[in-house]
């Protein structure tokens, strides 16, 4: 059996139809949805972009980050961000060891810095160029007033406005919408299916970037979410307190978000008729997920923390869609890792999984043969979160700074219960350093000042 992964960046699940959303456009993966068994509670083990891949290209966990340094011609990104351990084997170069064709299409710029090696074990490997602040163009660089359009007085600062004119210098000769990252990617995973039909076994990995920011798709489709000028078209968003936008900006950045899903949305059904015209569709298990969401507004918020760690943020989007049709239109309400569809898709392709990967097969808990995990727990850096059917539990890893939350009675995460439920912060923090095998890098719980990872109560 062949297998197609396609990995999205920064899609909240409440922005898919197949979740509930009802005011977000997405057909293709709706249809898709209607096809496979949608997993309603899939979380990341650690967070965010490059960690999240380190995990599914090896099935094994990265917390509690052993290992970690800083890596030349990289900023300094949270603790986990860095290239795939030399003594780990990759699932593209098992799979290539058994005699798959391999190959990975992606924009996701960070795996192509100076120091990562994403593309271990893939037989043709496509770095589409010009994300966010990839060091794609030098010049000529756009006019300021180009970027003032973009960006709002209050976040008018030499970071954030170097940023714009790098990202606006990288696309500044797009003509259509063919031109954009998602149609690039994806017509790219097409052409190579088309030049790759006589791959008797074939792993492919289709990357998108977007819809991370900046959000910028076709007016067209930011119009289907707000079709009035607006003084500020917000394409990228800080990390930080959402009342730095005034209440225009916040609603121009999330129809920009929006457009950017129905963007990517209409360009994975591209590849997803290409596949089906192919005749490889009847022969290939086709997986969506997620590697985090996006605070648009979320707790008061803009962009994405390891505290407060919001649903927005962890809630993944991941579906399985198997050739033969099995668990066809199904939801699977078991908690889950992401790595742990790395496992499963090794099974379902009858391949064997090596004992070094840490993920479970949830085809059996599919099938409703076992229960799923009792508890997961999502981590960036020392901010860590413990979830369970009942609680949400946000803490460091000693237990400072606790948000808990009692799901069942308040799903979305607004009444703190810690100063109540004490026992559950002391849970949580024995649940951390056991799920971290015991103990830390004597580093990490001074790591709260890397990226993303700066407790913000």
């Amino acid at each position: 059996m062949n297998c197609v992964l396609i990995i999205v960046d920064s899609w909240r699940q409440d922005h898919v139809g197949c979740y509930g959303n009802d005011w977000v456009h997405t057909p293709h993966l709706d249809a898709l949805a209607a096809e496979s068994v949608v997993f309603t509670r899939a979380y990341p083990e650690s967070l965010p972009t490059l960690p999240v891949r380190r995990a599914l290209h090896t099935g094994r966990r990265v917390y509690p980050f052993w290992g970690h340094q800083m890596q030349k011609g990289d900023f300094v990104g949270a603790p986990g961000w860095g290239p795939i351990p030399e003594d780990q084997e990759t699932v593209a170069e098992l799979l290539q060891r058994r005699g798959y064709r391999t190959a990975l299409i992606t924009d996701t710029y960070h795996q192509f810095k100076p120091s990562k090696n994403f593309h271990r074990g893939f037989d043709e490997w496509q770095w589409i160029r010009g994300q966010e602040a990839d060091p794609y163009r030098s010049g000529p660089p756009v006019s300021e007033e180009e970027i003032d359009r973009h960006l709002p007085a209050a976040l008018d600062n030499p970071g954030f406005r170097a940023n714009h004119r790098r990202y606006l210098t990288n696309v500044s000769d797009r003509r259509g919408e063919e031109d954009y990252f998602p149609a690039q990617v994806f017509r790219a995973g097409a052409d190579w299916l088309g030049r790759n039909q006589d791959a008797e076994q074939f792993f492919l990995v289709l990357d998108s970037f977007d819809p991370h920011e900046p959000w910028d798709p076709p007016a067209y489709y930011r119009a289907l979410y707000d079709p009035e000028e607006a003084p500020v078209d917000v394409i990228w968003s800080s990390y930080g307190d959402a009342a730095l936008y005034t209440p225009r900006e916040l609603q121009r950045m999330r129809a920009n978000y929006a457009g950017e899903c129905t963007l990517v949305d209409r360009w994975i059904g591209h590849f997803l008729e290409a596949l089906r015209a192919s005749g490889r569709l009847q022969d290939t298990v086709v997986a969506v997920i997620s590697d985090h969401g996006h605070n648009l507004g979320d707790a008061g918020r803009t962009g994405k923390q390891g505290h407060p760690l919001t649903r927005a943020v962890a809630d993944l989007i991941m579906m399985i869609r198997h050739p033969d049709g099995e668990a066809a239109g199904t939801r699977c309400e078991a908690l889950c890792y992401n790595f742990d569809l790395t496992t499963t898709l090794l099974g379902l392709m009858g391949e064997d999984v090596p004992e070094e990967m840490e993920g479970m097969d949830l085809w059996p808990v599919v099938r409703g043969e076992r229960p799923g995990r009792d508890h997961v727990t999502v981590a960036w850096g020392p901010d860590v979160t413990m979830i369970d059917d009942r609680w949400w539990c946000n803490a460091l890893l000693w237990g400072a700074l606790p948000l808990v939350y009692d799901l069942q009675a308040d799903p979305d995460l607004r009444h703190n219960l810690a100063e109540e439920r004490p026992d559950l912060v002391e849970r949580a923090v024995e649940v951390f350093r056991d799920d971290a095998g015991g103990e830390f890098p004597e580093w990490l719980p001074t790591a709260s000042r890397m990226p993303g990872c700066t407790p913000l109560l």
